[in-house]
């Protein structure tokens, strides 16, 4: 089995490629944009005819989100146009997509967690280029989409990384305390998408297109995600909790996303790690 991984020197691509040593029986194809430019259609078909796969994993996306507010053009170019491009080259060549979006195409108005079925209502540039993304592979009836949350890893840019930062340099940090989510180490995400691909592969009635959710288990807030890095890291930093509007951003975060995992659950029968035990995890293999 061949797969290919787009977007492969993310903080996600990056633990795709450490997976993909253990796994003997699938050869892997790691590209970021200087191997494969997603946006372009023709690049796109022409190195998959190059480079038969089985399966395509997307792990590229336009992520700054309160940078998009002012990017909005290239926002979309990353988010929707490639994710088409994308989906009508698994089409083609009858590839099995596997893409991820994001708890951020909903609002947040929610009390309980988000299932499938929920509408989505993005608030944000970011929010609503990944929703744009969603809807073309619906409407193509291609890809599994994966909608994950609060993405973190002990590769590229993060919030566990910058807290961690500001930790040895800040006697006090302020931290958000009425924004609700579910932190989702990247290894764990996965290691469950490669579940889901071998799922596929071993499912008589395969779907060409679905929608499940996933992150770790439990929510928390931000300011409950940044002390428990604090604690786990052994820093002494005080953390200061305050509301959104002590704290003004340009784009508009859902107060609430924590997202329901029923239903990936019932098709591959995981347990979900709790996001504190996956966080100990990764604070473990940074501190080394």
């Amino acid at each position: 089995m061949r797969v290919l991984v787009t977007g492969a020197n993310g903080q996600l691509g990056n633990e795709f490629r450490r997976l993909a040593g253990s796994m003997i029986a699938t050869e892997f194809i790691f590209t970021d944009v200087d191997e494969l430019d997603i946006t372009n259609a023709d690049a796109v078909n022409k190195f998959i005819e190059k480079h038969p796969v089985s399966f395509l994993i997307n792990c590229a996306a336009y992520t700054a989100v309160d940078k998009a507010e002012d990017d909005e053009e290239k926002a979309y170019s990353l988010n929707a146009d490639a994710v088409n491009i994308i989906g009508r080259a698994c089409n083609k060549h009858n590839i099995q997509l596997i893409h991820f979006s994001t708890d951020f195409v909903f609002d947040g108005s929610s009390k309980k967690p988000y299932t499938e079925q929920d509408k989505p209502n993005p608030l944000s540039v970011y929010g609503k280029s990944k929703h744009a993304g969603e809807i073309y592979l619906k409407k193509l009836k291609t890809g599994i989409i994966i909608r994950t949350s609060w993405l973190y890893s002990s590769f590229g840019n993060n919030f566990v990384k910058t807290i961690l930062r500001l930790a040895q340099e800040k006697e006090e940090l302020r931290v958000v305390n009425d924004q609700v989510g579910t932190p989702t180490w990247s290894a764990d995400l996965a290691e469950v998408t490669l579940k889901l691909i071998n799922h596929h592969r071993n499912t008589l009635n395969k779907p060409n297109w679905g929608l499940c959710h996933y992150s770790n288990d439990g929510k928390c807030s931000w300011y409950e995600f940044a002390n428990e890095i604090i604690n786990l890291a052994g820093f002494k930093t005080k953390i200061k909790p305050i509301g959104t509007s002590e704290y003004p951003a340009k784009a508009t975060r859902p107060m609430y996303s924590v997202l329901d995992k029923s239903l990936i659950k019932s098709w591959l029968g995981v347990e979900i790690p709790s996001w504190k035990d996956s966080l100990a995890k990764c604070i473990r293999e940074l501190i080394r």
